[in-house]
């Protein structure tokens, strides 16, 4: 007895969608389909194409055979439509439907996911460990540990050397991936930033004829659609064993004019840790900002290449390392490790990513005691530098070298600035050739990047003598004035004490009316050079007039009061030759104020940075 539900049909035509052969039937006369089921299978310019059932039916003629030719919108077989409640499909006792089968395993599918685990740590385990016994993380993790949590997509991963004229696939595929660079895009601090890592584990680091094209495919991305670029770039330079491409020498890569075309278009941070040498150093070389670890070497060339050159027989270790290139400038920020080194990458990539609502204030009355009272007494002027920015935001660039001039971004009230100042510590202020190059090449930094400066002076001027002549001083600091006409950022400037000559000029731009605002502290002082030169020189017959002695040394004193007082900060300040004197506590807010006041003029052009 058949349920009180019974189906019923109406007609319903299943016609062709183009011009093709019959392939396959696959429903046969009185077969069920459901809408959506595929009726039988076509062929036209050696693609098949699936015919489907548009509705639930039961199929009752078929029109042609396989082998058949058909035309667009030729009938090709009739059904019966279901036109009464989906419940008549479970009244026809000849339709019922079947359980959903979970499709199986894609062979393709498959092929990919074991090829895609081949490229990762996992596969690897003793070239891992091996790392790890060294102390260093791998060029995965390092970059996993860059980006926010997730938000890596790599790009070339299976890749392989270009070896395979004496190496098999296998071999290859399990012990070159990715052949030996990790490249991709990532989020860090929610912006788009393109990361790179040779993978010291894989072939040494060195650079192969692919991961060359990886590395130029990224460098074009991040040209094009202005993203900033983190070289991990540990590694041991040009690779000889790629034997695939018809190359002699490989010198028309290039990687290095691309890489080099990102200056002063995109921050550009580079990373060392272990082994550097010959192209990746170069190409570290060219970053904005080098990060490296205590226990890195960077070199030109390595033992192999220094050797062949016969400048005799080195460990690694002892070209270039750590200690010696922070000191002479080559490294920016040196670092224990490569959890270090990405935690200050991140650090240095949050300037260029705009203002911060979270931030901590220091306390402003402690920049009243930075300035002993005792005119001749040095002090730490990096305490004014902390006391001036957020709390935790200071970031000392190159702060091995040049040490007459300190050097960092900061942040106040949560806008990014750099702040340059000079050190009392070190040739009492005075400005010699490497404290020019350092804080020359800061400002084209800054400027490129688009952050306002902020210039904390204390300085007798530009150092002199013959020796200092020899280093070609002159060149040198001229750099400081160049770099200050070409600025397109605001420059705030504040005398702490001493403001004297062509040296407090140039800090300030290039003169004291050229920065946005220059004030002073109550302490400060000024001359067109020191003050005890100055009474020395310009009063040289009046002292010579009074016999050596006690007599001589009190009109000198005396002299040098009237001078000092003359050339005080209240005093400058009355002839308008500088623009205020403020409370040390005020500093913050003056620099807000500039900050709010200045403007940031668009680029004009490409603004180099030079690499050194």
């Amino acid at each position: 007895m058949r349920p009180a539900a019974v189906a019923q049909w109406g007609m319903h035509q299943i016609r062709s969608p183009l011009q093709a052969q019959i392939v396959q039937w696959l429903a046969a006369p009185g077969a069920h389909v459901r809408a959506g089921d595929v009726v039988l299978i076509l062929e036209a310019m050696k693609m098949e194409h699936e015919v489907r059932a548009l509705v639930d039916g039961r199929i009752t003629e078929l029109l042609f055979a396989p082998g058949d030719m058909v035309h667009e919108g030729e009938l090709l077989c009739l059904s019966e439509q279901l036109t009464h409640d989906p419940q008549a499909l479970e009244a026809d006792l000849a339709y019922k439907p079947t359980d959903v089968v979970p499709t199986a395993g894609r062979a393709d599918l498959e092929r990919l996911q074991t090829r895609v685990q081949a490229t990762l740590d996992s596969s690897r385990p003793e070239a891992m460990a091996k790392r790890h016994t060294l102390g260093q993380r791998t060029a995965r993790e390092n970059i996993a540990d860059l980006c926010d949590g997730g938000s890596f997509t790599e790009y070339g991963a299976l890749a392989v050397a270009a070896q395979s004229r004496r190496r098999t696939q296998e071999d290859l595929i399990q012990n070159t991936p990715a052949d030996g660079m990790v490249t991709g895009i990532g989020t860090v601090h929610g912006q788009q930033v393109v990361a790179m890592a040779y993978d010291a584990t894989v072939l040494a680091g060195t650079q192969g004829m692919r991961n060359h094209q990886k590395t130029d495919r990224m460098l074009g991305l991040a040209l094009q659609n202005r993203l900033p670029v983190v070289l991990f770039a540990e590694g041991g330079g040009g690779r000889p064993g790629d034997v695939d491409m018809p190359i002699v020498a490989g010198l028309h890569v290039s990687t290095f004019a691309s890489f080099a075309r990102l200056n002063g278009q995109v921050p550009v941070v580079g990373i060392a840790a272990g082994r550097c040498f010959a192209g990746n150093a170069a190409l570290l070389g060219c970053s904005d900002v080098i990060i490296a670890t205590q226990g890195s070497n960077i070199g030109m060339g390595g033992p192999a290449m220094v050797e062949g050159g016969g400048l005799g027989v080195f460990k690694p270790e002892q070209i270039g390392p750590a200690g010696v290139q922070h000191g002479n400038g080559v490294i920016d920020v040196l670092v224990d490790d490569e959890t270090q080194a990405t935690a200050v990458a991140r650090h240095y990539l949050s300037f260029f990513q705009g203002a911060v609502a979270d931030f901590t204030t220091p306390p402003a009355h402690a920049l009243r005691d930075v300035v002993p009272e005792n005119r001749l007494r040095v002090y730490d002027i990096r305490l004014a530098m902390q006391g001036i920015a957020d709390v935790g935001s200071l970031l000392p660039l190159r702060d091995g070298f040049g040490v007459g001039i300190h050097t960092a971004l900061a942040r106040v009230q949560g806008r990014p600035v750099g702040v340059l100042a000079n050190n009392p510590l070190h040739l009492g202020g005075a400005i010699d050739a490497d404290a020019a190059d350092k804080a020359a090449r800061f400002m084209q930094l800054c400027n490129a990047h688009g952050l306002p400066l902020v210039s904390l002076v204390d300085t007798p001027g530009f150092m002199v003598g013959p020796d200092t002549e020899a280093t070609a001083q002159v060149r040198h600091v001229s750099r400081l004035f160049i770099a200050a006409a070409h600025l397109r950022v605001p420059y705030l400037s504040v005398v702490l004490r001493k403001g004297y000559g062509l040296g407090a000029m140039a800090m300030t731009a290039g003169g004291f009316h050229s920065p946005l605002f220059t004030v002073a502290w109550p302490s400060g002082e000024f001359g067109a050079m020191g003050l005890e030169g100055a009474v020395r020189l310009g009063f040289r017959k009046e002292l010579e007039a009074v016999p050596e002695g006690t007599e001589r040394q009190a009109l000198y004193n005396q002299l040098l009061a009237r001078q000092y007082d003359n050339g005080s900060a209240l005093n400058m300040a009355t002839t308008l030759e500088i623009d205020a004197v403020i409370d040390p506590a005020q500093t913050r807010d003056w620099i807000v104020r500039g900050l709010d006041a200045g403007k940031i003029a668009p680029p004009s052009g490409v603004y180099r940075i030079d690499a050194w």
